[in-house]
């Protein structure tokens, strides 16, 4: 396969020499001006568009896109639309350039910008190719995106926020390390549902306990002088249940309730109940779901 030339902004060939390095990077090393670049094939970029099965619907947002070549074949090739984020002129310019040569300006966009001070909630997709740190540093705002949002990252993980898909993608003419692969990993931000939920209506009385780690949670139900306990995984919005003996159900988080889509054996009276999180660490009164 091909290899084109993907430009790296100054933190994404940093990271890189550094990690090789076993070396620490000084944060002021970001502001350096040179702009490097180093080869990257086709099907690595490919790859971190398939992996999140990029679609006409998706908004993907490359945080330091470099000559814009994620967007552009987000575009051109799955119709999407998309935002690139660099913060070198330059390559800025670069890119527009390039949209316009592809015939994809209408949907792709490039901005100056400090990833930092980007507003991500538009996104569908997010992708990165960034230092550790700064991936790790991107965690608290990827995580408060709208459940469902897909990440990807070439080479650098999220630290203990484990990927849910890794990809290895040969790439023997890779010059920096020494495996001739890159992998790509995919997430997807789950619903933060950690805390105290309290039944409506009338399920008044009845709560939901979570205790959450990023995709797993640990749930205790507790209704009529009784508890349960469980566990389960979080898929974007929803919740399910992977102790289906203790409690059979499935929850969506909608807005700010959450709702039990399925209910069976012991639970099915819980069947379309709706929850509201508590903000006080107690469930108050009755309380009505908005209409």
């Amino acid at each position: 396969m091909a290899e084109t030339t993907r430009t790296l902004s100054v933190t994404k060939l940093v990271s890189t020499l550094v990690l090789a390095a076993g070396m620490l990077l000084p944060m002021s090393l970001f502001a350096m001006e040179e702009v490097p670049f180093v080869t990257t094939p086709d099907n690595v970029t490919l790859e971190m568009l398939r992996i999140a099965d990029v679609g006409p619907g998706d908004h993907v947002i490359d945080l330091g896109s470099g000559d814009g070549r994620i967007v552009i074949l987000a575009a051109k090739r799955f119709g999407a639309r998309g935002l690139g984020v660099e913060i070198v002129p330059e390559l800025v310019r670069q890119s527009i350039d390039n949209a316009k040569r592809a015939g994809v300006e209408a949907r792709a966009e490039f901005r100056e910008q400090d990833i930092f001070k980007t507003d991500l909630a538009p996104a569908t997709v997010v992708t990165l190719y960034l230092l550790p740190d700064v991936n790790l540093a991107l965690r608290p705002t990827i995580l408060s995106l709208r459940p469902g949002t897909r990440i990807v990252s070439h080479d650098w993980d999220m630290g203990d926020w484990k990927p849910e898909r890794t990809v290895v993608v040969p790439v023997p003419e890779k010059k920096i390390g020494r495996e001739k692969i890159s992998r790509v990993h995919l997430w997807t931000v789950p619903a933060n549902v950690d805390g105290l939920w309290c039944g409506l209506d009338q399920m008044r009385g009845t709560t939901l306990q979570f205790n959450q780690t990023f995709q797993q949670f640990a749930g205790v139900l507790a209704r009529d002088g009784s508890t349960r306990q469980f566990g389960g995984r979080i898929d974007g919005a929803a919740l399910n249940s992977t102790d289906r003996a203790a409690v059979d159900i499935t929850l969506e988080l909608q807005g700010e309730h959450l709702r039990v889509t399925q209910a069976g054996g012991q639970s099915s009276a819980l069947q379309q109940a709706a929850f509201a999180k508590s903000t006080s660490g107690k469930c108050p009164g009755i309380q009505k779901v908005a209409q």
